[in-house]
C-alpha cells in the first residue's frame, strides 16, 4: 500500500527549483571523483603545492598502495566524497596547467627550430630577428649561421648548428 504525503510535507516548487536535479549531483559527484583519480596519478612532491586538506592527502597516498581493483573503486569513491568539501577550481586549474607544460615547451623549441630553418634560408631573417628581439646580438649570430653554412659545404659534424639552436634559445628566452 502507498503510503500518502500529506500537504504539509510536499517541497514547494520554489525549493525543488533551487536543487539541482539527482542527475546533476550525481554528474558532480563523477567530475570530482575524476578529479581524485587525477591527484592520484600527480607526483606527490607536487602535491604539496596544491594544499590539500591532510585527509585527503592520506587518502590519496593510501589509493596508491590499494593494488585489488575493488578495493581501490572504493577509496576513489572515497576521494570524491572528500573533494565536495574542497574548492575544486584551483585544483583543475593547476592540474591543467601542468598539463599545459609540456605542449608549450614544444610550441617554443618549434619555434626556434623555425627561426634556425628560417635564418639560414632568408637573408632578410636575421634582421627580422633582431627587430622583434633588440637584445639579439646580431654580429654573433651572423657569425654562426656563416659557420653553419661553413659546415655544410665541408660535411662537417653540425656543431655550429646546434650552438646557432642554443643562441637562438637564449635570445627567444630574454624575451620570456
Amino acid at each position: 500500500m502507498q503510503a500518502m504525503r500529506r500537504s504539509d510535507e510536499t517541497p514547494s516548487a520554489a525549493v525543488q527549483a533551487e536543487r539541482p536535479s539527482k542527475t546533476r549531483r550525481k554528474a558532480e559527484m563523477d567530475e570530482l571523483q575524476a578529479l581524485g583519480e587525477a591527484l592520484v596519478r600527480v607526483d606527490p612532491r607536487r602535491l604539496t603545492d596544491l594544499d590539500l586538506p591532510e585527509r585527503l592527502l592520506d587518502a590519496i597516498g593510501e589509493t596508491r598502495r590499494i593494488t585489488q581493483h575493488e578495493a581501490r573503486r572504493r577509496q576513489l569513491q572515497f576521494i570524491g566524497r572528500l573533494m565536495r568539501e574542497v574548492d575544486a577550481s584551483p585544483i583543475r586549474a593547476r592540474l591543467a596547467e601542468w598539463n599545459d607544460a609540456p605542449n608549450r615547451e614544444k610550441a617554443r623549441l618549434h619555434a626556434i627550430e623555425r627561426w634556425r630553418e628560417r635564418l639560414l634560408v632568408e637573408s632578410e631573417a636575421l634582421g627580422a630577428l633582431c627587430a622583434q628581439h633588440p637584445s639579439a646580438d646580431r654580429s654573433a649570430l651572423a657569425a654562426l649561421i656563416d659557420s653553419v653554412h661553413r659546415e655544410r659545404v665541408r660535411g662537417a659534424a653540425p656543431r655550429a648548428y646546434r650552438e646557432l639552436f642554443r643562441a637562438l634559445d637564449a635570445v627567444l628566452r630574454d624575451r620570456a
